[in-house]
């Protein structure tokens, strides 16, 4: 399983560290993934499934999700850079399997292994630009252009019928993605079933027509 892992294992130190200190966790689907606190002592690989990673408002419980973990990506980079507890809340969204590693060892990595820099500093540099687009999104485009491009980003575009990250999502999570609620959501997924752009099967989006996303994205 341990295969799975994004490193170049060759280099005997990071091979021994991998050998040494990894540890396969499992996780059933709704599960919290370890708590702020615990993750200030551990460093995550996901090897299978998907892990929702969000905030809740404690004044009135709206949860805005930042971002769907799967398979390559780790966590937590924001807490191995500065050793702040990192306020977010994840769950998994399908079963889960991790490979765990105490966090002095990663941080080891990073001073020690320029293989590993090679991996880490590109996936920061994405995961910045994935939080500018979050951003800008909520700040500058209606609840309409957040779902197109949501859709557009999230569905496999080599096989529009097969949903990708957005798979099996309720639409208070995919509402929850783009920043508005269940019922407003669900008048904008009628509108585009209505327009021919997708299609709506056991609770999974369906990208019909690839083509008609993109002009009503551009004419927005």
């Amino acid at each position: 399983m341990l295969e799975k892992l994004p490193l170049e294992i060759d280099q005997s130190t990071l091979h021994h560290d991998i050998e040494r200190f990894a540890k396969v966790e499992l996780f059933s689907k709704g599960d919290s993934i370890f708590t702020p606190e615990e993750m200030r002592r551990k460093f995550f690989f996901v090897l299978d499934g998907r892990i929702k990673v969000s905030q809740v408002n404690s004044q009135d419980g709206k949860e805005q999700i930042l971002k769907i973990l799967t398979h390559g990506d780790m966590y937590d980079v924001v807490t191995l850079m500065d050793d702040k507890i990192h306020e977010n809340l994840l769950h998994a969204l399908d079963k889960v399997t991790l490979v765990v590693f105490p966090m002095e060892v990663v941080k080891r990595w990073i001073h020690e292994d320029s293989d590993f820099n090679q991996l880490l500093f590109p996936y920061i540099a994405k995961q910045i630009r994935d939080t500018e687009e979050l951003a800008l999104d909520l700040s500058f485009y209606d609840i309409s252009t957040r779902l197109l491009k949501l859709i557009y980003k999230n569905i496999n575009q080599s096989n529009p019928t097969q949903p990708n990250l957005l798979r099996n999502l309720s639409h208070e999570e995919i509402a929850s993605l783009i920043g508005t609620v269940r019922k407003v959501l669900n008048r904008h997924i009628q509108t585009l079933k209505h327009d021919g752009i997708i299609d709506v099967e056991h609770k999974n989006i369906k990208l019909k027509d690839t083509q008609k996303l993109l002009d009503q994205l551009s004419s927005l």
